[in-house]
């Protein structure tokens, strides 16, 4: 998008048209004398313009889900950054003397129109108390007029309410600088009488029509279009009440159908759905949460699968933030000719600790390597793998004999294998504790978990609407089968080694699944 800004300004600036301005510095004098005095017209030109600024706004749901009306801090968040972006005086001066612009007739090129209104009522004003100060200075001043008290009256009353009608005036832009539209809006929320207050959303909506006023104003003053940009995420964190009560704030902000906004909606609509269905906003819709986003939605965009070279990119990323283990290499560089003998021991222990870790981060970010294929489409799934193998590593090279045994890229694929498929891996796991319980005589150390999981995998069938909501945290059953069977054929003697030092595999689900066994063979 801000590409796109750039295209399109490069491209007006080529056909000749006037440059853009900006309310700051010089630009603010000049914004502010028309706003005091000129009324904006949208003209034919203006409307041919191509040239447009997108304001981003973030708004993050959980930063607001503890306040009663999630809507409430959609609309403040919106007036906060308008107001940040293009001032407080130029909006405050709005809200008492600026207009709305209106369609030009015609074909008529002017944009600006004097308010002659505004301009008589204002040089009267002053005429006015110039003539009552006049008045006033002459039956104080002049000799043998001092004594007559009703001309000092008449110049006094004449001075003080033509000076309190300039007054007037200047405070009323000045509480506007002072109190900001998102203060008036917290104060409102904040009322004890807030849930029964009547005519509350009009206030709301009387607040939200100034700002679509004040950005039609700029746009013929920046001469080009304007389009806030609102980007709504960590909705899919929230109570479903509050989830409704933000599309109910969308709504009432895309009411007017030349409101310059845009909605980024970035939500999980299998998440989403749910919470709608579980409020009143399905009345009507069959209770169809799906039937509500496709009316309230208009350009669903569905992310399509990663690649293999987005992954990497993902994973690259993430490494990148892990600066702990480049402080450690860095340190260990500068301490090794120190020769300090009490902490030798710990940073040849870490060291290996460090080589291991890079090994693997180097196996999950090899394009070339197989186990890149099974990394998540999700990012945050690929940052808690990236958070998660340096702690397992580190937990396996303090287990005797795990070094001899396993190998950095063993260890990232065993993490891999946890975080996308957990509740497979967990029924094996359990499988794997039970056989060695019920016989212990028998050494199941070289089987394969995949062969394990073939033999007891019509009885996780049977135990599906038990462990539906576990079983749905699982990727794709076919990849599960690829790892196990081909790429990471993993023994049951391994799979004990790496049990000790898993902490990304929730080990509640293992234990419900012994439950659920227990109980089945009663």
């Amino acid at each position: 998008m801000r590409e796109e800004m750039a295209q399109r300004e490069a491209a007006e600036l080529l056909r000749g048209h006037r440059k853009p301005r900006s309310p700051h510095g010089w630009g603010l004098l000049v914004a502010l004398w028309l706003l005091a005095f000129y009324e904006p017209v949208v003209t034919e030109g203006h409307l041919r313009r191509k040239n447009l600024e997108f304001i981003f706004i973030r708004f993050s749901a959980w930063e607001f889900a503890g306040c009663d009306k999630l809507w409430a801090g959609l609309v403040t968040t919106l007036c906060h950054h308008i107001r940040q972006h293009f001032g407080a005086l130029p909006l405050s001066v709005f809200h008492v003397l600026g207009s709305r612009p209106r369609f030009a007739s015609g074909f008529s090129q002017r944009e600006w129109i004097l308010k002659t209104g505004t301009c008589l009522r204002l040089w009267g004003l002053l005429l006015v108390l110039a003539v009552g100060i006049a008045i006033l200075l002459v039956a104080l001043l002049v000799p043998g007029i001092k004594d007559h008290h009703a001309l000092k009256v008449v110049g006094s009353a004449v001075a003080s309410l033509s000076g309190s009608s300039l007054l007037l005036g200047a405070l009323s832009i000045l509480k506007n600088f002072l109190v900001s539209e998102k203060k008036k809006i917290e104060r409102l929320t904040n009322s004890d009488r807030f849930a029964g207050q009547l005519g509350f959303m009009s206030k709301i909506r009387g607040e939200v029509e100034v700002l679509v006023d004040f950005l039609a104003f700029m746009e013929v003053f920046e001469r080009r279009r304007l389009r806030v940009v609102l980007e709504i995420t960590s909705l899919d964190l929230c109570y479903p009440e509050k989830v409704a009560g933000v599309f109910n704030a969308m709504a009432t902000l895309l009411s007017d159908a030349n409101a310059p906004f845009i909605f980024l909606l970035a939500v999980d609509p299998s998440v989403i759905v749910p919470c709608l269905e579980q409020t009143g906003c399905m009345k009507g819709l069959a209770d169809n949460g799906y039937e509500y986003l496709n009316r309230a939605v208009s350009l669903p965009f569905s992310i399509p699968e990663t690649g293999a070279r987005s992954r990497l990119r993902s994973v690259e990323a993430a490494i990148q933030t892990r600066e702990d283990l480049m402080y450690r290499i860095i340190a260990g560089t500068v301490a090794k000719p120190r020769g300090l003998p009490a902490a030798a021991g710990w940073r040849e222990a870490d060291s290996e600790a460090v080589a291991w870790i890079h090994e693997a981060f180097r196996c999950l970010h090899d394009g070339s390597d197989v186990l890149s294929r099974y990394l998540p489409d999700n990012g945050a799934n690929v940052r808690r793998i990236v958070n998660t193998v340096p702690i397992t590593l580190r937990l396996l090279l303090h287990r005797p004999g795990a070094a001899a045994v396993l190998s950095p890229r063993a260890a990232a694929a065993w993490v891999v294998l946890a975080d996308r498929w957990p509740c497979r891996l967990s029924w094996t796991l359990q499988c794997l504790e039970d056989a060695g319980q019920s016989v212990p005589a028998s050494d199941p150390s070289e089987k394969s978990l995949w062969s394990i999981f073939q033999e007891n995998v019509g009885e996780l069938s049977a135990l599906r609407q038990p462990l539906g909501k576990v079983l749905s945290l699982d990727g794709d059953p076919e990849l599960f089968q690829a790892f196990l069977a081909r790429d990471f054929p993993f023994s049951a003697g391994q799979a004990r080694l790496f049990l000790a030092a898993t902490v990304n595999l929730d080990h509640s689900i293992r234990r419900q699944m012994g439950q659920l066994r227990g109980l089945d063979r009663l």
